[in-house]
């Protein structure tokens, strides 16, 4: 008799392209589209808010663009710690990155309708979204590699490729788009750059086998505490929903030159408590704790050096 037994199939992360998994180029391509809807976007966010209203923009003054374009970029990236204790105690990274980019692109779309309301609703979509997505992403191309040394740094290098490419491209075809047809273009042409990440992305996420799934979706239930966390996640939200309903019905008023000039208080006080709390209450051993206080001090040094002059 013919021999009917398969060849056992390979495991969707040793399965490699070019010695790399091929998880790998999944995470590529989405944090390539994702990048080039983030930074297409920026390319036209400022033009738009000082243009004028009878050429569809928002009228803004410089001061008050300004203001709100540096609030938008430090939540932004200030929304990657929510997001990473999301994915580590509720989500898990690979449904962090898919729902992120899911609220991204309602974000960008939600931009493209030409109402000021919509506008501020839309910057705090792409902000939840990018919170979620963009921490996660880097995580899940960590654990592709779970041997760590020079091959893993050689993924990064092939990640960040991506990271580049849809940086350069984004702006080219949203601003030509919003300039020369009409801003609303623009930022819809980064609602399908989004879209077009997130189709690939979960064509591809099988190549991703367990990198990023988190133990509380597994088919042992979830782990006592998760009810808790759900309910901060709640309020969070309940409480930023109330802000926007206040906001865009105009019962409260945010002045952003005031709120851009007072943020660094805030954010250092954040990063400050955020710190102190996972080196203090985290349990941590000791080399998990020297290399927190690493992270710390790398961030502290980045954060001088772009907010240099030179920079």
């Amino acid at each position: 008799m013919p021999d009917t037994a398969q060849e056992p199939t390979a495991h969707p992360q040793t399965a490699q392209i070019l010695g790399h998994p091929k998880g790998l180029y999944t995470l590529f391509f989405t944090e390539m589209w994702e990048r080039l809807s983030y930074y297409g976007m920026r390319a036209v966010l400022v033009l738009f808010m000082v243009d004028l209203v009878q050429k569809g923009g928002l009228g803004f003054t410089d001061r008050t663009a300004t203001a709100i374009y540096g609030l938008y970029t430090a939540f932004v990236y200030l929304a990657a710690l929510p997001g990473g204790w999301i994915a580590d105690r509720l989500l898990g990274a690979q449904r962090s990155v898919w729902f992120g980019g899911i609220i991204i692109a309602a974000g960008h779309f939600t931009l493209a309708v030409p109402m000021t309301q919509t506008f501020f609703l839309g910057l705090l979509l792409v902000i939840t979204g990018t919170g979620l997505l963009k921490p996660n992403i880097s995580a899940i191309v960590g654990e592709l590699y779970p041997e760590g040394g020079a091959r893993r740094d050689a993924g990064f290098t092939i990640f960040y490729m991506g990271i580049n490419l849809g940086a350069a491209i984004g702006p080219l075809i949203c601003s030509t788009l919003g300039e020369k047809m009409n801003w609303h273009y623009g930022f819809a042409a980064a609602g399908v750059g989004m879209l077009c990440g997130l189709i690939q992305f979960r064509l591809t996420a099988g190549h991703l086998g367990d990198a990023g799934l988190h133990p509380h979706w597994k088919d042992d239930g979830m782990k006592p505490g998760i009810d808790k966390a759900w309910y901060i996640v709640g309020v969070g939200g309940m409480v930023i929903l109330l802000l926007v309903v206040l906001g865009t019905t105009r019962t409260i008023t945010f002045d952003p030159v005031f709120l851009a000039k007072n943020a660094t208080y805030v954010i250092v006080s954040l990063g400050t408590v955020y710190f102190m709390s996972v080196l203090l209450f985290s349990r941590l051993d000791a080399l998990e704790k020297r290399r927190g206080i690493v992270l710390g001090i790398l961030l502290l040094a980045s954060a001088m050096f772009w907010s240099s002059p030179a920079s």
